[in-house]
């Protein structure tokens, strides 16, 4: 009798949680926080009209929709793109389409970054990537500065926020390019090996094609999406709370104005599918001083200097990022001057 009750159990089956224990709490992501913001504006949004009255709330509102409204198609665009070639396109393509010798692999890693039509965000894991697959750190480092800048998605939005001026996004373009490769060759002359630390991505590596596909698609767009939140306020308050007096005064002086936008391209943090319409925002100050705000942006800020520590080592990033900052900072100015 009793053999016959132990047969009938079910011994695959989990076994009951004990009493008194808790179960494991589920934690709150980026989409619910974004949820419940939608909701709370949706449920206040007779009071927030009311904040709206005043002239200079308009004139915040009224910037800070514009640059998301224009933006916001070129980063899903983006995104999704980045998505398609990070997870379809074997990552072992890279190294075999690369030259051989370093040197030249170095230019070729930043033409390259014209086949990844996306933001900073994805350029990070996909050039550790090709440091795991064999490409030398130099090309890999070249790719990921170049790919953020050059692409065609970034280079269109630069085309459109700058209207009447095309010569804006090749000077971005040739700028841009100028730094990757020269970073490169300076990491291929004075870099170390040790400095950088392998990477890894198992959240992709474990999950099938089209998993893969989705999930890089929601970290990438929750990721540059905030960031282009973010960067569409601070436009936005840049342009109300700080008097028109100072911002022209500062725009004035040729050193200083492109020194701001460059500390200010590194604290915003702007997708660089996106940053080219705040920098439009921007008209008090010169194209070049606005050339060197797109050009650091997509190398050097908040956001990437924080991916680059967790990817590549905080040995690596503390003396990698100031040194592009630089290069970007001289490479931009001069090539403004020329071409602006």
């Amino acid at each position: 009798m009793i053999l016959n009750r132990l047969q009938d159990i079910d011994w695959t089956a989990p076994s009951p949680p004990p009493a008194g224990a808790s179960r494991p709490e589920r934690k709150i992501g980026s989409l619910e926080v974004l949820a419940a913001l939608l909701v709370l504006l949706v449920l206040f949004r007779d009071q927030l009209a009311g904040l709206v009255d005043g002239a200079r709330m308009q004139t915040w509102t009224t910037v800070f929709v514009s640059v998301l409204v224009q933006a916001a198609p070129f980063l899903v665009f983006g995104v999704v793109l980045s998505a398609v070639i990070a997870v379809f396109v074997p990552r072992s393509f890279w190294a075999r389409a690369l030259p051989k010798h370093p040197a030249l692999a170095v230019p070729a890693a930043g033409l390259a970054g014209v086949a990844l039509p996306g933001c900073e965000c994805g350029s990070v894991p996909i050039a550790g990537s090709l440091i795991r697959r064999g490409v030398t750190p130099a090309a890999a480092l070249a790719f990921l500065l170049a790919a953020p800048a050059i692409n065609p998605i970034v280079l269109t939005a630069t085309v459109i926020a700058f209207p009447g001026r095309p010569e804006m996004a090749v000077a971005r373009g040739v700028a841009s390019l100028a730094v990757a490769v020269l970073m490169g060759w300076l990491w291929l002359r004075l870099g170390k090996q040790e400095l950088i630390k392998l990477p890894h991505r198992p959240e992709l590596d474990d999950l099938s094609r089209a998993r893969a596909f989705w999930a890089a698609c929601r970290h990438d767009v929750m990721h540059a999406g905030g960031f282009l939140v973010l960067g569409a306020a601070a436009a936005a308050t840049i342009n109300v709370i700080v008097p028109a007096a100072w911002l022209q005064s500062l725009a004035d002086n040729a050193v200083l104005s492109v020194i701001a936008l460059a500390v200010l391209a590194v604290l915003l943090s702007i997708c660089s599918e996106a940053d080219a319409f705040v920098a439009a925002s921007l008209s008090q100050f010169s194209l070049t001083s606005r050339l060197v705000f797109l050009v650091v942006g997509p190398m050097v800020d908040l956001k990437l200097i924080s991916m680059q520590a967790g990817v590549f080592g905080r040995r690596f990033t503390f003396r990698f990022a100031p040194a592009t900052f630089v290069a970007a900072l001289g490479i931009g100015t001069g090539v403004g001057a020329i071409l602006l």
